[in-house]
């Protein structure tokens, strides 16, 4: 795992909670936008090569390629101080896992940690019915910085991360039960630095800065293809900052004293907006996708679809029109892409009829004649 984790805050009370996991869900849907699109197929053109928002690639890369793939990325935003406000942050994001099938010479009843049984890589492995292929799959990372008062980041040196690189393997067993291949997982070695900043703006306001770097160390970038880099990189980087006794300025909607201010915050390939419940201020999501303040997951959405500017009917009906060729391969591409599957075909008619749309809120009619009204 990560070095430069910090203790997870405790002694919130249950609102407090409650919050926080409003922000978690808000946070997972961001993590996957993007990880795998319809018709969720390993085969499928647009799954052949990952295009997930807010990707931080080595520095060395992003240099050899002009700077075109960003390795940085940087939140500013405002925060309200007391005496006693401590702020947290929490960075999350994917790492690339390489998913090969190996089909063993000589098939065997269990794996040993000592010892590792012959195979060689295949594309395909039917077994028990079942037909395995070699995809990309995707491990969660988080880096925690425990709360601190905002002044003791002054004297802070940035938190630096790394998480080794490593491979697993997992049986694959025929009808009797023998191992007759394995799926082989193994990922990069990745490291990044956190570095948080803060800025007297004066009577308690601050701007806050939290710099994130990818500073994996890479042989020979100037040859590599994307989808090398992307093995190095960080995927769909977000950040969370918590003020425990404090209140962020929103800066899509500002008080007007304020907008100075709120304009020199600089945010580099990232968005910050506040979540929680509505008119709370304590938390703030930045992400690489472009959000509203308090954004929320729709009641009727019965899970995410990972696709980009998701319709959840639209989709949600094209797999059902899928062929049975089709829906095997999605079954078998990815753990994820096999719980949508299940999950739209035992979706009960009630909940479809939720997803054709929903009244959210009325508004008077101006019958004076503004353009709203005509």
């Amino acid at each position: 795992m990560g070095t430069g984790a910090g203790e997870r805050a405790t002694g919130r009370r249950d609102g407090e909670l409650m919050n926080l996991d409003q922000v978690e869900k808000i946070a997972e849907a961001v993590l996957y936008e993007g990880y795998m699109l319809y018709p969720y197929r390993a085969s499928a053109v647009k799954n052949q090569q990952r295009w997930n928002f807010g990707v931080l690639c080595p520095r060395a890369y992003s240099e050899a390629q002009n700077g075109s793939d960003a390795w940085m990325m940087q939140t500013e935003c405002l925060l309200q101080t007391i005496a006693s406000t401590r702020l947290g942050v929490k960075i999350r994001f994917l790492q690339i896992v390489d998913r090969s099938i190996g089909k063993l010479t000589r098939p065997v009843r269990e794996l040993t940690h000592e010892w590792e049984p012959e195979f060689e890589i295949v594309d395909k492995l039917d077994a028990r019915g079942q037909t395995h292929s070699s995809w990309q799959e995707a491990a969660e990372r988080e880096v925690i910085v425990s709360p601190l008062h905002p002044a003791d980041f002054l004297s802070r040196k940035p938190v630096l991360f790394e998480f080794s690189a490593s491979r697993e393997l997992e049986p694959i067993r025929d009808a009797s039960g023998l191992i007759v291949g394995v799926f082989l997982r193994e990922w990069k070695e990745i490291a990044g630095s956190v570095e948080i900043g803060v800025k007297d703006c004066g009577e308690g306001l601050i701007k806050v800065t939290v710099r994130i770097r990818n500073l994996t160390l890479s042989e020979s970038p100037h040859w590599w293809s994307r989808a090398d880099a992307l093995r190095y990189s960080l995927v769909s980087v977000h950040t969370i900052l918590v003020a425990e006794g404090g209140q962020f300025v929103s800066l899509l909607d500002p008080a007007q004293e304020l907008q100075m201010l709120v304009g020199e915050c600089c945010n580099v390939g990232t968005w910050p907006v506040l979540v929680g419940d509505a008119a709370d201020r304590s938390t703030v999501l930045s992400s690489p996708i472009i959000l509203y303040d308090y954004p929320q997951i729709a009641p009727e959405s019965p899970g995410s679809l990972f696709d980009g500017t998701e319709i959840d009917e639209i989709l949600s009906l094209r797999i059902l029109t899928m062929t049975d060729e089709e829906k095997h391969e999605m079954r078998q591409s990815d753990e994820r892409a096999r719980q949508i599957l299940e999950r739209t075909e035992n979706m009960p008619p009630e909940q479809f009829m939720k997803l054709h749309g929903a009244l959210r809120r009325l508004r008077p009619v101006d019958t004076h004649g503004s353009p709203e009204a005509r």
